[in-house]
C-alpha cells in the first residue's frame, strides 16, 4: 500500500470533519429532511445509522425507507422538538 498523498489526507479530514458534525448534531432515529438534487422536493425520513465515510471519498448516512446511503449533504437534520411542537406529520 502506498502512502497517501497530503491531498489524500486533506479529503480524508474534511470527510471526517463532516461526518463527526452530521452525527453529533443528529443521533440514529433522528429526523432529515432529504433533497435528491439541488431544487427537489424535500422529503421527510429517519435516519438508520450514524454517517460514515463511503469507499474514503463521501460522507454518507443510511435513511428507514431509502433504499442504500446518501450523500449526508442532501440531508437536513430537523429539531424534532420543534416538529413535534407545530404537530408535523412524519
Amino acid at each position: 500500500m502506498s502512502t497517501p498523498t497530503k491531498t489524500q489526507i486533506k479529503t480524508q479530514q474534511r470527510l471526517q470533519a463532516q461526518v463527526d458534525a452530521f452525527n453529533a448534531q443528529l443521533p440514529i432515529g433522528g429526523t432529515v429532511d432529504f433533497f435528491e438534487y439541488e431544487g427537489a422536493p424535500l422529503k421527510r425520513y429517519k435516519t438508520r445509522t450514524e454517517a460514515q465515510i463511503l469507499s474514503g471519498h463521501t460522507a454518507v448516512v443510511w435513511l428507514e425507507g431509502k433504499a442504500g446511503c446518501v450523500c449526508v449533504g442532501h440531508c437536513i437534520p430537523v429539531n424534532d422538538e420543534v416538529e413535534a411542537g407545530a404537530g408535523a406529520v412524519q
